[in-house]
């Protein structure tokens, strides 16, 4: 397994019984000793010798006490019992042993609890086995001398092929009335003619079974006494056996039981979101649930939302959504599955550093690294197969859906990455890209971001396995192109309402045509159509003019041809596809069409406002009994994704695709704004354009990024500053203020600053300012992984647009910023730092009044 060297004598190591010494050679430094048992006295009964002969031996001996049995040791002088609970998990609990394990360093010796009482912590017998190869050759490296115990009928052949292939001796005990028996299965490198045959136990000595006729004969009569013994199943399939029976006779009591059971192991260990299971996942829903399930395990957050909504609205709304609710087609790839692929390439030391607190970012790149080069377990691998033959030659969209991920107050919005497929091409080409992208998830666990998220809220010691959610796409092929007709993020709670008459309890959405990426990502260049639902036509433009220039005009979609997700522009895409619902999406811009059509340009011209939808179908009604729907489900505002399939009246039914509950920053109570304010003490002032409910902010630091300078900067220069406003953030912990041209988070330079939220989480509140230098204006993209951010954070938001009534912004009043020197390089120049000891900022809003105005108190 190791190494090759010959064994020095110091390598031996006694049983405690010189006659097991005898049949096994003794054993050596570095095994470990599996102990298959029917009956756990008959494991203690070997382990107290072994005890004994360590204590006087000098050497240190820990006890690991996991199980529910009596314990193995009691009371021994010499022993140092350690309780760990396995109910936390596979990761927390092999993470407690692995450091445990590091901690005693070299020579420990260890004695174990029965390795089959973690089925009743973790129900799936495959962690059982990624359990023991990941601490036994940790063990051996550590030169320790480890025993476990094992019940074999307990457990799948699979788990006992793999503990056997990890192990360096391997037991088997039969007991027949008094007569005991061990029959050595593993002892490696020793060899005897006798070693691997059954031996008889008497006065202390084991005499092997050299007749070949009473082996014969003790083989039978062990064959006899487990003849109604269960088969060798998984547990995780024998719990599914026993609910599909259990259903099948009716039994209710039992029924209710194995729902719990299954909740607890399949769907969340979130108190809250298992409320929600326990009233909206009945038995026959979860067996449907594994039915699709690649592996064992947990299916993760965003897939058991996706799954609650849908039974809510079916459950609670029966009619009208049995009718006006797609199918949905989506498949899931277990925790264990994620587990098992990190075992099986030996990642397991890689994820002890990287979960380290010096090596929490330190060690996160090279560990991504190792998953992207990672190979799938060859049972994972063919499960995978028949999961593309299900879905055949249609695209699929391949989702994070964590342990954590769409959990209350935890939405991981943006997170980590979704993959869209194709799914063209030769079968084989077709599994290769799904294991890519499968991969390219799993490493997304292990971003900046993801990680910075974690450890703000206080989770980068919990459990987060990544599960996956494998969803076909919903829309339809358009010659090379294959693109929904439209998708859209919808709100319960509208805490952006840019008007006063608006009602924040009616929601709103943000929809885009194709697929939906646009409108959950703040849009670089372009803009979706954001509505509020009890005043869908009322838009925060001046003018038509205005609301056809911030309408949409690129078109996310599947390239077929090209085997890519891919942007067009809407223009373009008209040109070679004739049949896009663009009677039910959009309008027809006259004037532009004109001027088309006078330079030789075919037309017409078509915007993207979505009033055709509004105003001919029941959208915006089924939108918000959805909603309303969901909201009460949850008890909680909601946040979901869907996409709509129109017929050819163009009335839509809805797609579900995902569902959490929405973090909101929620009203501070009642706020005063100053009266008779003087000019010359106001920052800004707006009517509309912010978020996060009444706000009441003492501000004691101003980071500003001057358009000015920024707009004469190089796309390098400006990502320096983005650097440079990140360093300023973390330089102090006081309330700040953030100021900056266009949009902050952008991946586009010339549009904003692009900072990564990670750098600007530890702020009060983020302004984005319109300027006319380099055009950078604000995107109200509320709905948007970006603000998801903002809420979830309380941070507040506000845009500022100061060449529109009702907006007044002087930033020139802030105090204290250093003045320039001519050396001064113009990143510095660009990030002015204002500190306000002397004269703090007050931030109030009023979003009853929409109002909201920033001044100094002095």
């Amino acid at each position: 397994m190791i190494s090759n060297e010959p064994l020095q004598p110091d390598d031996r190591v006694s049983t405690g019984l010189s006659g097991l010494d005898e049949v096994l050679d003794g054993l050596r430094i570095g095994d470990n000793v599996v102990w298959r048992v029917s009956d756990l006295d008959d494991y203690r009964r070997f382990v107290l010798p072994f005890v004994d002969a360590a204590s006087d031996a000098g050497r240190q001996i820990i006890y690991l006490r996991f199980g529910d049995h009596a314990p193995i040791i009691r009371d021994h002088p010499s022993v140092r019992t350690i309780t760990i609970d396995a109910l936390g998990g596979f990761e927390s609990f092999t993470s407690r042993v692995w450091h445990l394990i590091e901690q005693h360093g070299r020579g420990a010796f260890y004695v174990c609890d029965s390795l089959s009482e973690l089925l009743n912590a973790w129900a799936t017998d495959a962690m059982v086995g990624n359990f023991f190869r990941v601490v036994c050759p940790f063990l051996f490296e550590l030169d320790t001398v480890a025993w476990f115990a094992l019940h074999p009928e307990r457990h799948s052949r699979r788990t006992l092929d793999r503990i056997r292939q990890t192990t360096q001796v391997m037991i088997d005990v039969h007991r027949h009335g008094d007569d005991v028996q061990i029959h050595p299965i593993k002892a490696w490198r020793r060899q005897s003619p006798t070693m691997f045959l059954p031996h008889r136990e008497h006065d202390g000595q084991f005499q092997p079974i050299t007749d070949s006729s009473d082996a014969t004969r003790l083989q039978a009569s062990l064959e006899l006494e487990h003849l109604h013994r269960q088969p060798l199943l998984d547990y995780w399939d024998r719990l599914f056996q026993e609910a599909s029976r259990a259903l099948s006779d009716q039994d209710t009591d039992c029924i209710e039981d194995l729902q719990e059971q299954v909740l607890q192991v399949m769907i969340s260990r979130d108190s809250r979101i298992l409320e929600l299971a326990r009233r909206y996942l009945s038995l026959e829903d979860l067996l449907g649930i594994r039915s699709r399930l690649v592996g064992s395990g947990y299916i993760g957050g965003k897939a058991t939302g996706m799954l609650i909504a849908r039974n809510i609205l079916l459950k609670d709304a029966t009619e009208p959504w049995q009718s006006q609710l797609e199918p949905h087609d989506s498949s899931y790839l277990g925790t264990d599955a994620y587990y098992a692929f990190l075992v099986h390439n030996g990642l397991w030391p890689a994820i002890m550093r990287q979960r380290s607190g010096e090596g929490y970012l330190s060690e996160a790149p090279a560990l991504r690294a190792a998953i992207l080069a990672g190979k799938f377990p060859d049972e994972i691998q063919a499960e995978l197969e028949r999961l593309l033959d299900h879905y055949g030659q249609y695209p699929i969209l391949v989702r994070s859906s964590s342990l954590q991920e769409d959990g209350f107050g935890n939405a991981f919005a943006g997170k980590y990455d979704s993959v869209f497929l194709v799914n063209q091409g030769a079968p084989e080409q077709r599994l290769s890209a799904l294991e890519d992208a499968i991969r390219q998830v799993y490493a997304s666990s292990m971003s900046e971001d993801a990680l910075v998220y974690r450890k703000q809220r206080g989770l980068d010691q919990r459990e987060e396995p990544m599960a996956l959610l494998i969803q076909r796409v919903n829309g339809r092929f358009h010659g090379r192109y294959y693109l929904p007709d439209a998708a859209g993020v919808g709100v319960s709670r509208n805490t952006f309402a840019w008007d006063s008459s608006m009602d924040p309890e009616t929601g709103m959405v943000r929809l885009v045509m194709g697929l939906g990426t646009r409108a959950v990502d703040r849009i670089e260049g372009d803009h979706a159509c954001v509505m509020a639902l009890d005043h869908p036509m009322r838009q925060p433009f001046r003018n038509q003019d205005e609301s056809y220039r911030y309408s949409q005009h690129l078109v996310d979609l599947l390239d077929l041809q090209d085997g890519k997700l891919d942007t067009r522009p809407l223009s373009q895409l008209l040109e070679t596809t004739n049949d896009l619902p663009m009677d039910h999406l959009a309008e027809v811009d006259r004037a532009a069409s004109t001027r088309a059509e006078q330079i030789g340009l075919q037309g017409p011209v078509w915007r993207l406002t979505f009033r055709p939808l509004v105003q001919r179908t029941p959208f915006i009604s089924r939108l918000s009994h959805l909603l309303q729907t969901l909201e009460a489900g949850y008890r909680h505002p909601v946040d979901v994704e869907f996409t709509l399939h129109l017929d050819q009246q163009g009335n839509p039914a809805f797609n579900l695709v995902q569902c959490r509950p929405l973090a909101t920053i929620g009203e501070t109570g009642p706020v005063a704004l100053p009266g008779d304010l003087p000019e010359r003490k106001l920052l800004f002032r707006t009517q509309g354009h912010f978020m996060g409910g009444n706000i009441n902010l003492a501000i004691e630091r101003v980071i500003r990024v001057d358009a000015s300078v920024y707009a004469g900067l190089s796309t390098s220069q400006r990502y320096d500053v983005a650097r440079r406003v990140g360093e300023a953030v973390r330089a102090s912990g006081v309330p700040t203020l953030l100021i900056g041209p266009g949009r902050w988070g952008t991946s586009s330079p010339d549009l904003g600053v692009p900072v990564r939220f990670a750098d600007i989480a530890g702020v009060a509140a983020l302004v984005e300012v319109s300027e006319k230098a380099g055009e950078m204006v604000p995107d109200l993209s509320y709905g948007s992984h970006f603000f998801q951010d903002l809420v979830e954070t309380g941070i507040a938001y506000a845009a500022l647009f100061p060449d529109i009534q009702h907006c007044r912004y002087h930033p020139e009043r802030l105090p204290g910023a250093p003045m320039p020197t001519s050396t001064e390089s113009a990143v510095n120049r660009a990030v002015q730092v204002h500190d306000l000891q002397a004269q703090h900022l007050q931030l109030t809003g009023d979003v009853v009044r929409q109002q909201l105005v920033c001044y100094f108190t002095d």
